[in-house]
């Protein structure tokens, strides 16, 4: 029989327990976000469908960013046990200097779109993180303003080579002359890739106030005041070099882009060159024979070429023949700390993040891109204390079975 008695009110309260409310709201959402998923959700809310839809959409089916994204769900983690993991070292180099965490920042386009605090609090963040930020040829934010934004960071810039060369070139000088100390050039824009949201959407930059916009924008009023009571929309680090911002999207991808545009460009900037959107072994290989000092294997986040190769299951193969010449980095598909932890394991040097920070970014500006790095800096240290490492140079493909 079960022996019952009434309880003691000290007993109950022993067990009541009052959580202190928080009074912001932002600060409560974000709080309440324990994935990028999340944040993703938060920001599908907050943030207009045409903007939302150009930070989540890819190209054509979407299927190179599902295949990524796939791809580390079909995985499979092998845990030690009894190996004594009370803290854990997420630091690492990574192109000639350190990071707290074995991701940064990926330079993203129009930033300030998604919401108007843009690159400044995506530098600022990284910065307080001690992880690196890269800033982007079409960024919203000037290469001056990025580097004061963070100024004990550490900088990237993403290179498209332009039509006019000589654009180019001075962003190349700037960002050496600013203290940025990897280029990252990119190779996988020869043209734009034909996003089907955008169309649908009637996207453009900058965003046109239509019966459309309007009716999308009546819930989100926030987004809408803060885009029209800020300065306008344009490329940051272009300014000077005439033209509308569509004309620049434009001039922006060159189908005749080639080697001799990469040993111009090495010439030009002191610091690691660095390739990225490498897709193949072969090129990968030419690249090292050419002295690079990295790569990162991209396919654009599926924003160029649908059905492209999925960078993380490219890795292992690119690892196995060039990665004691080189250090390669990944990004597309990754959307939590367990997905880095993996391709660390696979033998990724570094990863990048982009949908993620941007999802923090609407969610809630600087404080949503500091919860972001939270999240995964979280799920990090969380993946390898129960797999038995205390550092990611213990992390070995013995840690992950692919599936599929």
């Amino acid at each position: 029989m079960v022996v019952r008695q009434m309880p003691k009110r000290s007993e109950i309260f022993e067990l009541v327990s009052f959580k202190k409310p928080t009074v912001h709201r932002k600060t409560r959402r974000l709080q309440d976000a324990q994935t990028i998923e999340d944040l993703r959700r938060i920001a599908k809310r907050r943030t207009p469908r045409a903007a939302f839809d150009y930070t989540d959409g890819a190209a054509e089916a979407e299927v190179s960013i599902a295949r990524a994204r796939q791809a580390f769900r079909d995985i499979e983690f092998r845990p030690g046990i009894l190996r004594g993991t009370d803290r854990v070292d997420t630091s690492c180099q990574i192109f000639g200097g350190p990071s707290a965490l074995p991701f940064g920042i990926a330079p993203t386009g129009f930033t300030r779109l998604m919401q108007t605090e843009g690159e400044v609090a995506g530098a600022a963040a990284a910065a307080a993180a001690g992880i690196p930020f890269s800033l982007s040829t079409l960024g919203t934010t000037s290469i001056e303003d990025v580097r004061a934004a963070g100024p004990a960071g550490r900088h990237w810039f993403q290179l498209y080579v332009m039509r006019d060369r000589e654009i180019s070139y001075d962003l190349t000088r700037r960002a050496a002359a600013a203290g940025f100390d990897t280029l990252l050039f990119t190779v996988d824009t020869p043209v734009a890739g034909a996003r089907l949201r955008d169309k649908r959407n009637g996207f453009s930059i900058p965003p046109q106030i239509t019966a459309r916009t309007v009716l999308n924008a009546a819930p989100r009023p926030w987004w809408w005041w803060d885009f029209l009571t800020t300065p306008p929309l344009e490329f940051g680090s272009l300014t000077s070099t005439g033209g509308t911002v569509g004309d620049l999207v434009d001039a922006a991808m060159d189908p005749t882009i080639s080697f001799e545009d990469l040993k111009v460009v090495r010439e030009l900037f002191p610091g690691k060159l660095v390739v990225k959107g490498v897709q193949t072994l072969a090129d990968a290989r030419t690249l090292v024979d050419l002295g690079v000092d990295g790569l990162v294997l991209s396919n654009h986040g599926g924003r160029q070429l649908d059905r492209a190769p999925v960078p993380f299951r490219l890795l292992p193969e690119v690892v196995r023949e060039l990665g004691a010449d080189t250090e390669v980095a990944i990004d597309t598909g990754i959307t939590s700390g367990a997905d880095i932890v993996a391709a660390i394991a696979l033998g990724a040097s570094f990863t990048l993040v982009g949908r993620a920070y941007l999802y923090g970014l609407m969610a809630g500006g600087r404080e949503g891109v500091d919860r972001a790095i939270e999240i995964l800096a979280e799920q990090i240290v969380r993946t390898m204390k129960l797999l038995g490492v205390a550092a990611l140079a213990e992390l070995t493909p013995d840690h992950v079975i692919p599936l599929a």
